[in-house]
């Protein structure tokens, strides 16, 4: 999207609220166009596709999820932020399927979830339909045969009870039949593009029952290159490395374009305040790959993806530049040693302070900062470093507070993981974001 695009959207009227349900077909960056602009404090609703499973078995697409178009924010500029404050999410899917992948040799130019083509007929990215059920049943328009680039190593089908927050994973019988209504059992959103997983009907584990907690996986803002938008973070992104494909890059570019939206971190829920990077005029909005649930590290790559709805709020913060997100979680998702002291405490440490001859305790806050990199050890790195530099506290004092005051927790291998400790209210001031946090949790 060139700049005078951009401008023409932020001129146009600013709306309080806006309905998001057309997708960008694997995509991310300024080649898209945004929609709005909404006003600063204005309200964003969506309904998303699944992301993972969906847009990988479609050979169409050229990103592994089906993300919303972005939405332009009035006022955001490259250099600030914007904290988007998640108000509503729910699961609109009746059932998915997920599990363990493999990808299928020959099917892929150097990434599957971006280069596919067919190896009977050799078109690229093929237009497709589906076929009966199980592994056959995604075919080649142009020459019908199988073309999936994916297989489950081991899979599942799972069934939703929304209201009480339960699941259960089913049998071969049920996969079946599931399977022979898959569009409307996956509730796919009218302008989906993808097939729905649910047609491979691949049952290895059934009777498993299973709490419901859903989260967005890849929710943001636009990098400042077009990305594929499973890989707009640096693990999945290492795929775009000097790839054999049109979306191929340096290291270096992809740790300056992306905005690391793609971080499977499940406190990113309802309640919750992501603050995001804006890499773009206009920082760019989206939001999908929502999960009905999933445990830390994300262990078998992928987890249960669905349709969904999400509403959230969004603000801008001037002036603060970060290069990667910024949580602030839910009281019941922060680790215990991050929990903000309660009232009696307080009291407790006051006395403490009084008892040693203290002069002063500190007012602080939770903080959480996330990143991605090839591997958790460098993703933990570039966390603290990030919490550095927004901070302005030394490297040292964010190890002690991080290891006295919070922790160092693993949102997804290989290399997603959040660094989380109280920070004192005086440089959340400064920051930006003392008013989120205050607002938040109560101090």
């Amino acid at each position: 999207m060139n700049d005078s695009t951009v401008d023409e959207i932020q001129t146009s009227e600013a709306l309080d609220y806006i309905s998001v349900n057309e997708y960008s077909g694997g995509i991310v960056g300024p080649s898209k166009k945004m929609l709005g602009p909404i006003k600063n404090g204005g309200t964003i609703q969506s309904g998303t596709p699944p992301g993972c499973w969906g847009p990988m078995i479609t050979p169409a697409f050229e990103g592994g999820h089906e993300v919303t178009m972005p939405v332009a924010v009035e006022g955001a500029e490259v250099g600030d932020a914007v904290a988007l404050k998640i108000t509503k999410m729910r699961v609109t899917s009746f059932a998915t399927s997920s599990g363990v992948m493999e990808f299928v040799e020959g099917r892929y130019h150097g990434d599957p979830f971006v280069a596919k083509y067919c190896s009977s007929c050799g078109t690229e990215q093929p237009a497709s339909y589906v076929e009966g059920i199980g592994d056959d049943a995604i075919r080649c328009n142009v020459c019908d045969s199988e073309v999936s680039a994916f297989r489950f190593s081991h899979g599942y089908v799972i069934v939703f009870d929304e209201k009480n927050q339960v699941s259960l994973t089913v049998d071969k019988s049920v996969a079946d039949k599931l399977a022979g209504n898959a569009i409307e059992m996956s509730n796919l959103p009218e302008l989906s593009a993808q097939h729905s997983i649910l047609s491979l009907a691949r049952s290895d584990m059934a009777g498993v029952a299973a709490h419901m907690r859903p989260f967005l996986g890849n929710i943001g803002t636009t990098p400042s290159r077009d990305l594929p938008d499973s890989h707009n973070c640096a693990d999945f992104g290492q795929y775009l490395i000097d790839a054999p494909h049109k979306y191929g890059l340096s290291k270096l570019e992809l740790d300056e374009a992306k905005t690391d939206g793609h971080m499977d971190t499940n406190s990113v829920r309802e309640g919750s305040v992501l603050i995001c990077p804006v890499k773009v005029k206009g920082a760019g909005v989206y939001m999908g790959d929502m999960h009905a649930q999933q445990g830390n590290g994300e262990i078998a790559g992928h987890a249960t993806d669905v349709s969904g709805e999400t509403e959230l709020t969004v603000e801008v913060i001037k002036g603060l530049n970060i290069d990667g997100p910024i949580l602030l979680q839910n009281l019941e998702d922060l680790p215990h040693m991050a929990i903000p002291m309660t009232k009696q405490q307080k009291e407790s440490v006051a006395a403490l302070a009084k008892k040693w001859g203290q002069p002063d305790v500190e007012e602080s806050g939770p903080i959480t900062f996330i990143a991605t990199a090839e591997n958790l050890n460098e993703a933990t790195e570039i966390g603290l470093r990030r919490a550095e530099k927004a901070t302005g506290l030394s490297y040292g004092e964010i190890l002690n507070r991080a290891t006295i005051t919070g922790s160092i927790e693993i949102s997804r291998l290989p290399g997603a993981i959040r660094v989380t400790f109280l920070c004192p209210m005086k440089i959340l001031d400064k920051m930006g974001i003392g008013h989120l946090v205050r607002e938040k949790y109560d101090i």
